[in-house]
């Protein structure tokens, strides 16, 4: 057991275990998958798929995820404008991907998500990712209207950024035959 452990660290996690359940089961479904495809947790096409077209799109998942390991390694330190082109062009892309699969319902939807494929260090740099994402014309119209609408002021004009890695990682959970159970 961890002895470092503080209450607050215990408080974060309640707070991420909130949001998350706050989502719809689409898109906890959907965050659950991208991690387990994006940090290699288990095999995804294994656990998730379950007709030939989330098949197809877990394939290029897949594809798309492989440049994760790349936007990790860029994340910017500071704004300094020469870092920020190769980090965000292929972040942009990928969270177009995840945009356009339909699962990603908002902005704080997708910050849950790619705080945990990336890292703390990307929030400063989610917003934008994320407003350019989800103005791309892949996206019906609609579609972006309600995406674009979903990111809050305070969350596109914050001022700082904690630096605290998230500690709540979602998971495949079995279903229990509650049938079986003992009385």
């Amino acid at each position: 057991m961890n002895t470092n452990a503080k209450p607050a660290d215990g408080q974060m996690a309640l707070a991420e275990m909130r949001e998350f359940a706050s989502f719809p089961s689409s898109t906890q479904r959907y965050i659950r998958r991208s991690l387990d495809v994006g940090l290699h947790r288990r095999d995804a096409m294994e656990l998730w798929s379950r007709d030939v077209v989330e098949a197809a799109s877990i394939r290029a998942q897949v594809r798309i995820y492989d440049r994760l390991d790349q936007i990790k390694s860029m994340v910017p330190d500071d704004s300094g404008l020469d870092q920020v082109e190769p980090f965000m062009v292929p972040l942009v892309t990928v969270s177009a991907f995840d945009l356009g699969q339909d699962r990603l319902i908002s902005f704080s939807a997708y910050r849950f998500l790619y705080e945990r494929l990336i890292g703390a260090g990307a929030r400063p740099w989610l917003p934008g990712a994320f407003c350019a994402a989800a103005s791309l014309p892949h996206l019906h119209p609609e579609k972006r209207r309600v995406l674009l609408q979903s990111i809050s002021e305070a969350a596109a004009t914050a001022a700082g950024w904690s630096n605290r890695e998230p500690s709540f990682y979602p998971e495949w959970v079995e279903k229990v035959d509650t049938s079986k159970a003992p009385n």
